[in-house]
């Protein structure tokens, strides 16, 4: 199942709302990179695939907007090992 995620520009975050609750992945943009923070999915939409989609979308957003991506939320970097055809978009660390 996938969700509709939006850019929620002001609040510098990737959302997908129902009803009950809101998910969210939160990102910076510095120095020409988006910054993939933090991923919060609450109890009443888990187990859905919303985390994931919330990544894919980050990802696709960065790669339209030709940007390379510093992965710092844990969620996003699980989700990179599981999808390497976003690799050519993250910086690695060093």
């Amino acid at each position: 199942m996938s969700f509709a995620v939006t850019n929620h520009i002001t609040q510098m975050q990737f959302e997908v709302r129902s009803e009950e609750a809101m998910a969210f992945l939160q990102y910076r943009i510095h120095e020409g990179l988006i910054w993939l923070m933090h991923t919060e999915v609450p109890v009443s939409l888990e187990g859905k695939g919303i985390a994931s989609d919330l990544a894919r979308y980050g990802l696709e957003w960065a790669r339209q907007n030709h940007m390379k991506v510093k992965v710092v939320c844990p969620f996003v970097a699980a989700f990179l090992k599981r999808h390497p055809e976003y690799q050519d978009l993250v910086v690695q660390p060093g």
